[in-house]
């Protein structure tokens, strides 16, 4: 079974490569390495790695912070993408069938930043009405977004009154951008997490802004 692990380690030679060793010895083998953010003498990397069956992810855990320095801030199971830069790719696409724009970002975007689901809302003086959703979206209603109109990309409250219940029940941190205009969003999430950092958010914004110029907002 794969998992997507997501590590804070010391910037500085040789600690991933150590971290990499940890792991091989429960029996991980790495399958790709992503590099989410960077920080004065600190790092956060994502590793998608493959468990043997029988074997706990407890033991991920267990090895990754056996280096010094080094702490795990989530594990989960993943059945997603490996390839994280696919970003053209999917403009491509986009612009390929642009009446199904919507659709195709829905079901893009979360391979890019590696979420569990997206959907496409919009603000109306009805209230707010689904525009697009992956497939793998909850069909939970959404009526009531109190963030939007939203001005700029941001993560979201994933325990706000608006969220619900059996999305609270799963953990699921969110993440929204505006989508060519404040009343239109993109709304990504991760059940079980990791949470959104800064540089996955100014990835999303920049992502999303691209795409509204290819659909003329």
């Amino acid at each position: 079974m794969s998992f997507l692990i997501r590590v804070l380690l010391p910037d500085s030679p040789g600690t991933l490569g150590a971290v990499a060793t940890a792991l091989g010895t429960v029996g991980a083998d790495i399958l790709s390495v992503d590099v989410v953010e960077r920080g004065v003498g600190v790092a956060v990397d994502d590793l998608v790695v493959e468990l043997p069956s029988g074997r706990l992810p407890d033991a991920l855990i267990t090895a990754a912070e056996s280096v010094e320095g080094v702490a795990v801030d989530a594990v989960r199971p993943y059945a997603g993408v490996l390839d994280t830069h696919r970003e053209l790719e999917l403009v491509e696409d986009i612009a390929a069938q642009p009446k199904d724009g919507l659709e195709i970002l829905a079901e893009g975007v979360p391979r890019i930043i590696r979420a569990g689901w997206a959907v496409v809302v919009e603000h109306t003086d009805a209230g707010a009405r689904r525009l697009a959703s992956s497939s793998a979206a909850p069909e939970t209603p959404i009526t009531d977004l109190p963030w939007l109109p939203l001005e700029r990309a941001t993560v979201l409250d994933g325990e706000d009154t608006w969220v619900p219940e059996t999305w609270k029940e799963l953990g699921t941190e969110l993440a929204a951008t505006p989508l060519g205009k404040p009343g239109k969003a993109l709304l990504v999430a991760r059940p079980g997490g990791p949470n959104f950092r800064a540089a996955e958010v100014a990835r999303l914004a920049h992502f999303a802004g691209i795409v509204a110029v290819v659909l003329d907002g």
